[in-house]
């Protein structure tokens, strides 16, 4: 059985509504937020490399670069924020962080 298109993006589009579960369900943990928003970035670069590999396209490879930069970056610095607040707050629950609004 060879895999067609259909079949990277029906796994895609699981990945990415799991993700949206976790944010949609889960909004008391901030680090099971920030996985959720990492695992629909995936989803999305499987998207991207599917449509490349089957359009023989390296646009769409390229550009999963691009976005697994960004992602790195948004994971890092989420990081850093969480362990600044945990110092100070010694949570990091989502209520907590509400309450550093002006």
């Amino acid at each position: 059985m060879t895999l067609t298109l259909s079949h990277y993006l029906i796994l895609a589009a699981v990945l990415f509504s799991i993700s949206i579960a976790g944010i949609v369900i889960n909004r008391k943990n901030i680090i099971i937020l920030l996985m959720s928003i990492e695992l629909m970035l995936l989803s999305v670069n499987l998207n991207f490399i599917a449509f490349s590999h089957y359009l023989d396209d390296l646009a769409g490879q390229v550009f999963v670069f691009f976005i697994l930069t960004v992602a790195a970056a948004e994971a890092a610095i989420g990081l850093a924020i969480l362990v600044v607040l945990f110092r100070n707050r010694g949570s990091i629950n989502v209520e907590d962080i509400k309450e550093l609004k002006w």
